[in-house]
């Protein structure tokens, strides 16, 4: 399939003023709300760490939506890799699953 929608999964290192700021439960719903399963973990180095998988048209318009993140957040940088499949499943501060 093309255009878009094979699935794929993504990791993504947010950097700036994104801890402190709604930042994990703003990935998680917006992710919820694109289809996406994964999951954000605050860093000890002050980052914030994404990783979700589904529609790569989906993981593309969560990027975007990582660079803006919440009202007060300031975001500095978003690194993006591929993600491995374990790390999709690995536990999270804030998950977002189909289910729920």
């Amino acid at each position: 399939m093309s255009g878009g929608f094979e699935n794929a999964a993504r990791r993504w290192l947010v950097a700036g003023r994104v801890q402190g700021v709604g930042f994990r439960a703003f990935a998680a719903r917006t992710a919820r709300g694109l289809g996406l399963v994964g999951g954000a973990s605050n860093l000890p180095d002050g980052r914030v760490l994404v990783v979700a998988a589904g529609a790569a048209h989906a993981l593309d318009r969560l990027e975007s939506a990582l660079w803006e993140g919440p009202r007060f957040a300031r975001v500095q940088s978003v690194e993006a890799a591929p993600a491995a499949p374990d790390e999709v499943l690995a536990s999270f501060d804030a998950e977002f699953r189909l289910d729920r």
